[in-house]
């Protein structure tokens, strides 16, 4: 029986060895703790560091992934990659691996007509029989996908099995617009780490995909606004909002340096080791307001 994808979905940080292999233990304690902190599901994706991955690496991840998910919730893979053929194969071992979704994003090096989207997408929907999320990470990295073709995927599909994920600027007007080309029948993801998540929520969104470091936050704020309680989602949002925009200030390597940094001061990961090459270190006054912003989350928290 297929799992029901919405809520909070979080995405899984890689932790590395000091030979720079995947670490699955501190992966297995991770998803554990994810699922502790009140995830519904768990996928890979961008801060996964899947780009950085060997073809071997991604498929050991995902396998891991759904293993040591262990049915407590869908599981679902990034499969993006440079070429349609490759993505394909991505998806389809994905989907043997037992995941319940696979998630993709237009290839990063080629600027794509609409017509040339369409096909890319097309081609990985046929592939396989579980849903896919049509990501568009243009806000940070690659190029956007133009509202059209999400409308007539959806039209060609349904929305049981193409979703989507706008992280196109502006944000929320993107997903607004979405929502109203779709007649309200598109479902939507929003992955801006939180800091729209508030605004996101009011615009109609399925659920967040956010990294792991602040998912006890996230999770609080999601349930607060599903009861309505403006007051306590405000009052996690806020320090949540104030870590994320220290994370904007160096793209995708700053999130990636500040949400390895709390994975390791939570006691998930032994270090903050990434994947090189990048372009940014966590310097120590960034990492004392952090920590604070940390402290003040955590304290909003109790």
């Amino acid at each position: 029986m297929a799992k029901p994808l919405q809520g909070v979905l979080a995405i899984v940080h890689t932790p590395f060895t000091e030979s720079d292999d995947i670490d699955g233990p501190s992966l297995q304690r991770a998803i554990d703790w994810a699922y502790s902190a009140g995830a519904d599901g768990l996928g890979t994706g961008m801060v996964s560091e899947t780009m950085k991955l060997t073809s071997e690496e991604r498929h050991t991840l995902v396998e891991l992934l759904v293993e040591y998910t262990a049915g407590r919730g869908p599981a679902f893979a990034a499969v993006g990659s440079e070429s349609t053929k490759a993505s394909v194969a991505f998806a389809v071992a994905a989907e043997k691996a037992g995941c319940d979704a696979v998630m993709a994003a237009p290839p990063l090096t080629s600027r794509l007509a609409e017509a040339q989207l369409f096909d890319h997408f097309r081609a990985i929907a046929d592939a396989v029989s579980i849903p896919v999320i049509v990501q568009d990470a243009s806000g940070y990295v690659g190029q956007s996908i133009p509202i059209p073709v999400c409308v007539k995927l959806l039209a060609e599909y349904g929305p049981d099995k193409v979703l989507f994920k706008p992280e196109a600027a502006p944000n929320g007007p993107t997903l607004s617009a979405l929502r109203d080309a779709a007649g309200g029948k598109a479902k939507i993801f929003e992955g801006s780490g939180g800091v729209f998540l508030i605004d996101s929520f009011r615009r109609g969104i399925a659920g967040t995909m956010p990294g792991l470091d602040l998912l006890d936050g996230i999770v609080a704020i999601w349930k607060a606004l599903l009861a309505g309680d403006e007051e306590a989602a405000y009052r996690v949002y806020f320090p949540v909002c104030a870590i994320v925009a220290l994370e904007l200030q160096a793209g995708l390597d700053g999130f990636l340096a500040i949400e390895k940094y709390l994975m390791k001061k939570r006691g998930l990961f032994p270090s903050v080791r990434r994947r090189k090459p990048y372009h940014w270190e966590l310097d120590p006054e960034t990492a004392a307001e952090v920590d604070r912003l940390f402290a003040r989350m955590q304290n909003a928290l109790r």
